[in-house]
């Protein structure tokens, strides 16, 4: 170790007086003893290999240390440069002066646009022979083209034959339709391989390779690309067939699209193929930029397509979905505005890098992916929303319930796929630009990770919460469907069976579940920031102490409602009273319940104040009838109507799958005053306990009238003596004896009517 640190001492002290040739040192030895100091002139030109090393013998390791780290820290300092970090307006200051030098500068050097273009043709025909030696050339290329041409439309034509529908046919289907542009397109593609393949065979048979470094941009970037353009906006706008396009919109927006986008990559390609074309030839892409001025037609041609077709591009974004939200009308609506904010962000995006001369990326093409997939993106959006409305099976059962659990499936859908769509046309835009994710993941790359973590995080965060969401709205569909209740059957009566215990507990546990889910991904995601989460965590659980010891009655709350659930003591739509309240059971959350009142009032009540609930929605109900009849009136009789009645209704379709036992006679239930109370009852499902009693109040009133059967009323009886003579009495006697009936009748009704029959409100 000694030896160590004594070559590190030798290595310093020979930079030292290297450094210091020039000085004589004094320095101070110390002997091993440290008891004498002598002192030893040092002249670096007379210092030897074996001198320096005789010298550091002599010293101690704390001296060899000092002397080191005097040396290191003199070198630092002397290498060492400090600089004031660029402000906020310094960055706004240079990224402005990046922005407008290529606008300035290719201004300024308009002049030499044409001369410069002279050059490079000159140079170009000098280089292949003259005139002679370029026509040659371009005569060449163009018998290569016929060639392949040729072959491509052999292959189309003869080998690959794709019937085309007749546009009268009513019975295609969107399967159909895709089926045929499919063909179609691939057709293409293999002819356009076809072409490729037959070109570059030709082209290396009759091609030298100096005609074909120039023959194959040529190609590749003004009739290659823009073919290619061609076959995808095809297959897509389908501008010649209506009845077989896959957006929406008219025949007219539909070929001016379609030429608009061959128009645009035609000059993209233009752009690349100038740029180089120039530079191989002796110009530099500084010297006219004209590439600058090209690259501008591409901006202004989208931009003039957005402005002049926003009608023709709102339609095919808004699309033939009926299921359309406020989002995506507004989307529709802004889509021809967004696409021209894109082409200002690209132009000044490029303009800023041109600025930095950072050229790569633009030469390779990077800020036309960037901006087609941009421009491209609510289109994938209409056609994923398209996709969800044919592939999302058929609703279930019938109903506003299931049709809102078919519309809350198909948006649960779209969102996933707009989610999924967004990371895809995100790694495609990184990847233009040489941005690869999976080496930023290895190379954990500070900031730009951070980022990426964070929505890659919220990305499947935002996937999980969506499919808990449909997973539990699907099941709690389905049970309202199998339920087989009508929203004008809950409104009918109160009290009805109410919804399945599954359906009562899946509403709070997707509440439970997505606020789980934001709290865990959000935390993760701020985690990804490079934020510490810890003072986070231990905030909530301050919090969560704090809660529970000053919020005791909530946590009562909370508590007594989960075991009312568990107890399976109530389920919504049930009709139950608590403690004198009654109502239907309209909404419950982690805290308390609403009860709807059948008279329309609603009642909030907590968990933890229910001392006892009573439901009258479980399983079965027993309605009882009472019948007040004449004392002459048979019994049996009465027993056998009832009989009839309760087998008719057996047998009625609306009212049969509603009875769980028939209507049927109990007999005399009590005598009073005014006749006989004949009881009858019926058990039936909770709900249909009211509809059943309106009927057979109505059959029983029939049936005793076609029996002779009258119901009994109060009746005033007055007994006089001697009333065999009633023909002789005078008119002051008839007087007397009505107004004494009348004051008998008045006395009985302020003393209260008998018992009549009731039922619930």
């Amino acid at each position: 170790m000694k030896k160590f640190i004594w070559t590190l001492a030798l290595l310093a002290c020979s930079s030292f007086l290297v450094a210091e040739h020039a000085q004589a040192q004094t320095m101070p030895m110390t002997t091993t003893s440290s008891e004498t100091v002598e002192e030893v002139d040092i002249v670096p030109e007379e210092m030897t290999p074996e001198a320096i090393n005789a010298m550091v013998a002599r010293m101690s390791d704390d001296e060899v240390r000092n002397l080191l780290l005097d040396r290191l820290d003199a070198v630092a300092q002397k290498g060492e440069v400090v600089e004031d970090p660029a402000t906020f307006v310094e960055k706004m200051a240079g990224l402005w002066a990046a922005f407008v030098a290529p606008t300035v500068t290719a201004i300024k050097v308009l002049p030499n646009l044409i001369p410069s273009q002279m050059d490079a043709f000159s140079n170009f025909a000098s280089f292949y022979g003259g005139a002679s030696g370029v026509l040659t050339l371009f005569g060449l290329m163009a018998l290569a083209l016929a060639i392949a041409f040729g072959a491509e439309f052999g292959v189309r034509t003869w080998f690959i034959k794709v019937r085309n529908p007749d546009a009268s046919d009513s019975g295609k289907s969107l399967l159909d339709a895709v089926r045929f542009l499919l063909r179609r397109f691939l057709r293409e593609i293999f002819g356009l391989v076809v072409f490729y393949i037959v070109l570059r065979l030709v082209g290396r048979a009759i091609l030298s390779p100096e005609q074909i470094i120039f023959a194959s941009p040529f190609v590749g970037y003004l009739i290659w690309m823009p073919r290619l353009a061609a076959a995808f906006s095809r297959f897509m706008m389908a501008p010649n067939r209506s009845d077989l396009r896959l957006v929406n919109v008219d025949d007219h927006w539909a070929k001016f699209i379609h030429r608009c986008i061959v128009c645009v990559v035609f000059l993209g390609g233009l752009m690349i193929f100038v740029v180089q074309f120039n530079g191989a030839n002796g110009v530099p892409p500084g010297k006219s930029l004209i590439g600058y001025w090209i690259n501008m037609l591409v901006y202004l041609n989208i931009a003039y397509m957005c402005w002049y077709a926003r009608d023709g591009l709102s339609d095919m974004m808004r699309g033939t979905d009926p299921d359309n939200t406020r989002f995506d009308e507004m989307v529709a609506r802004s889509y021809p505005y967004f696409g021209i904010a894109v082409v200002v962000a690209t132009w000044v995006v490029v303009s800023i890098l041109a600025g930095m001369g950072i050229f790569k990326q633009i030469l390779q093409g990077a800020h036309y992916t960037t901006m087609f997939l941009l421009l491209f993106t609510p289109a994938i959006d209409t056609a994923i929303r398209g996709l969800v409305r044919h592939l999302v099976p058929p609703m279930l059962g019938e109903g506003e319930v299931a049709e809102q659990a078919y519309v809350a499936t198909k948006r649960s859908y779209v969102r996933i796929g707009r989610v999924i769509a967004v990371g895809i046309v995100l790694a495609l835009i990184a990847r233009a630009w040489d941005f690869n994710s999976f080496d930023l993941l290895q190379d954990r790359a500070g900031v730009a990770d951070n980022l990426f973590s964070f929505l890659m995080t919220v990305i499947v965060g935002y996937i999980a919460y969506e499919g808990v969401s449909l997973w539990i709205n699907r099941r709690l569909a389905a049970e309202m469907t199998a339920l087989g209740m009508s929203q004008e059957d809950a409104d009918n009566e109160m009290g009805g069976g109410g919804g399945s215990r599954l359906s009562t507990v899946l509403p709070l546990a997707l509440v439970s579940a997505q606020t789980t889910i934001i709290v865990i991904f959000g935390l993760l995601a701020v985690g990804n920031l490079g934020i510490d989460i810890t003072p986070l965590l231990a905030g909530a659980g301050i919090a969560g102490l704090a809660i529970g010891f000053g919020a005791q009655k909530l946590v009562t709350d909370v508590v007594s409602g989960i075991f009312f659930l568990v107890d399976d003591a109530f389920r919504t739509g049930e009709y139950v009273e608590i403690d004198g309240t009654m109502g239907a059971v309209e909404k419950i959350s982690i805290r308390s319940m609403q009860l709807r009142h059948h008279r329309g009032p609603v009642h909030t009540i907590p968990y933890g104040e229910i001392p006892k609930l009573t439901n009258y929605s479980r399983d079965w109900v027993i309605m009882k009838l009472k019948f007040t009849v004449p004392f002459d009136t048979d019994p049996n009789k009465v027993k056998k109507i009832f009989k009839k009645i309760g087998q008719e209704m057996l047998q009625d379709e609306l009212f049969k799958d509603d009875f769980l036992q028939p209507f049927k006679s109990q007999g005399v239930f009590d005598i009073d005053d005014v006749g006989m109370v004949i009881r009858g009852k019926f058990m039936a499902k909770p709900g249909k306990q009211f509809m059943i009693r309106k009927e057979i109040y109505n059959k029983v009133k029939s049936a005793f009238k076609e029996n002779g059967i009258d119901f009994a009323r109060r009746e005033v009886r007055v007994a006089l003596p001697d009333m065999e003579h009633h023909e002789e009495m005078t008119e002051a006697e008839k007087t007397a004896l009505s107004a004494a009936a009348a004051a008998a009748a008045q006395q009985q009704d302020e003393q209260g009517p008998a018992s009549a029959p009731k039922g619930p409100d």
